[in-house]
């Protein structure tokens, strides 16, 4: 979908994690420059569409920049007078008439990438599915994401992308948006170690979860030290994932305590912008 158009534009948006505004003439009295549902949306350093130029659409992006560096920042509707008598900072518009404007945040979601749907990542993201999010589901065994497998993702809240790749998994990493939250949990311990020693290696993420036992992490650490990595790299990686305490071994049981857990980061994530907002 292009971005020239206004959901283009906030498709945009949200595929790049960039917060932004969705602005729409709520309502028009009299002459106006463009008729009620028109939109426009903005960015931090780009618009796309308009509400009709002029003093409404420069308050409108002043208005809309304002709310993108306000943490919890809600929807809210402001008017216009469009007459060469009303004190407008951005100069008159005499059309005669006034405008209503709605502004929605159009917040930046959370971003999951899951390596390895094998039956415990199946059961997660079903889970992570019902969120809004954006859902990255990435295997090397093509049966794992056939599209009949997958179909009870039908109904997804979340945008969910599938990548499916013959060998090197961690090609994929590249492709994922700053942030974004990555659960390594395939069939293999050599893809495993791939994806955990190329994930300290560049880009940047979010928290970093391994699934598997005691003896796999001592391996792994050996071999991510020998590799080069410092304490500090190697300590980014969680594992075991979950709650502490919630057990059960079932993949259903597994995938509730690590979803839950997923669920805890969005909010500390969002509790870290709200502090840095005030």
């Amino acid at each position: 979908m292009s971005d020239r158009t206004w959901l283009g534009a906030v498709t945009h948006l949200r595929a790049a994690r960039e917060a932004g505004v969705l602005v729409t003439l709520a309502a028009v009295r009299g002459h106006a420059p463009r008729d009620a549902g028109a939109k426009l949306v903005v960015g931090a350093d780009r618009t796309w569409g308009s509400i009709g130029g002029g003093n409404v659409e420069a308050v409108a992006i002043d208005r809309a920049r304002a709310l993108l560096g306000a943490a919890g920042a809600a929807p809210e509707l402001f008017t216009v007078e469009l007459s060469d008598r009303a004190a407008n900072r951005h100069g008159v518009q005499c059309c005669g008439g006034s405008v209503t404007v709605l502004l929605e945040p159009l917040p930046v979601v959370p971003a999951v990438a899951v390596f390895g749907v094998g039956h415990v990542g199946l059961e997660l993201t079903r889970i992570l599915a019902r969120h809004d999010i954006e859902l990255h589901l990435i295997d090397t065994r093509p049966e794992q994401l056939a599209a009949d497998r997958l179909a009870v993702l039908s109904d997804a809240v979340a945008g969910v992308h599938v990548h499916q790749v013959a060998v090197m998994p961690e090609i994929v990493l590249g492709e994922l948006a700053p942030g974004t939250h990555v659960l390594i949990m395939t069939h293999d311990h050599a893809e495993d170690f791939a994806l955990c020693d190329a994930v300290l290696r560049g880009g940047e993420f979010g928290s970093i979860g391994l699934i598997g036992s005691a003896g796999k992490w001592a391996r792994f650490r050996t071999q991510l030290a020998a590799q080069g990595h410092d304490d500090a790299a190697i300590a980014r990686i969680t594992t075991p994932i979950g709650l502490a305490g919630l057990g059960g071994k079932e993949p259903a049981a597994i995938a509730v305590s690590v979803a839950a857990e997923l669920l805890r980061t969005f909010q500390a994530d969002a509790a870290v912008t709200l502090d840095a907002g005030t």
